[in-house]
């Protein structure tokens, strides 16, 4: 199966920390992981960790950053014919401050809002779409030229764009504060009247197939006319960066691979939930044997 990402590159900079900066304070560490990063980005290097045939579009500038993006995904032959190098553009950076006490981090990306790739003129067809919102157009132009493809969105931010995109795709998995945010209500835990609401909402909206991620909570999702939460995995999180990128991308390869939906969902889970053990995105990026080593004690 051909897997199509598109969407955001951007090189990360990590300081894992024992909890967060004071404001108007100096502060020291010796010690930082680098590594590329970014929603589609993240996805399509651990589909091509896991074999499978992924393709990645997205843009980088012509610098030391956005060389070593390339060269970190072809590390695991994900095909970057569909990359753009642009003269004219700094690579994204991500400074990530990982609080390695509770898991957490606080993320600073610069990034100006004119980055976007141009006409993507695809060779092939892709079988499974998995964007994460940051090219539009480009996204549009590839669910409409190929509609039966199994298409899959990221919702983090919240625009207009991906609003649009919301609509046209099958697979909608979101954040909590997308959903809390479009749904206006907040899911209460000990409520389950709001957590069935705000599902609610969101299925009126959208007409699709929606997961909400919950962090450390699980999942949210409906399966036979039931609203159902999937309990995470119970580890010790050092830093959630990356962790949803693993998730969607997870699910890609469980459903590229017939997984049914529901189990499909467990396989994303439990990768997340791997991936927050490390420090680092890519550095956390849990091996295809680690995953299905946990899946297969808990079927």
């Amino acid at each position: 199966m051909k897997i199509l990402c598109v969407g955001l590159s951007a090189y990360d900079i990590t300081y894992p920390l024992e909890g967060y900066l004071k404001e108007n304070t100096k502060n020291r560490t010796n010690t930082r992981v680098e590594c590329s990063g970014g929603s589609a980005n993240n996805s399509a290097y651990l589909l091509g960790k896991w074999n499978e045939e992924v393709y990645y579009a997205g843009c980088v500038g012509n610098d030391t950053y956005g060389k070593s993006i390339i060269k970190e995904l072809e590390s695991v032959n994900v095909n970057t014919d569909y990359m753009q190098t642009k003269n004219n553009m700094t690579t994204i950076v991500s400074n990530i401050i990982a609080n390695i006490k509770d898991g957490t981090r606080t993320v600073l990306t610069y990034c100006k809002d004119d980055i976007k790739i141009d006409d993507l003129d695809l060779e092939f067809e892709p079988d499974m779409l998995l964007i994460d919102g940051h090219e539009y157009e480009a996204s549009m132009q590839v669910l409409d030229k190929f509609p039966n493809v199994i298409s899959i969105l990221d919702a983090d931010r919240i625009n207009d764009e991906i609003i649009e995109l919301a609509k046209k795709v099958k697979y909608l998995i979101c954040s909590k504060q997308f959903a809390e945010t479009i749904a206006e209500t907040k899911i209460d835990f000990n409520n389950p009247n709001s957590i069935i609401s705000t599902f609610n909402k969101l299925k009126s909206m959208f007409k699709n197939n929606i997961i909400i991620t919950l962090e450390s909570k699980g999942s949210l999702y409906e399966i036979e006319g039931k609203i159902k939460i999937m309990p995470s995995l119970k580890v010790k999180s050092v830093d959630s960066t990356g962790a949803g990128d693993f998730f969607h991308a997870a699910f890609a390869y469980a459903i590229a691979n017939n997984y049914n939906y529901e189990n499909a969902i467990k396989f994303a889970n439990i990768t997340g939930a791997l991936s927050v053990t490390k420090i680092g995105s890519k550095q956390s990026a849990p091996s295809i044997e680690e995953v299905e080593k946990i899946y297969d004690e808990y079927k």
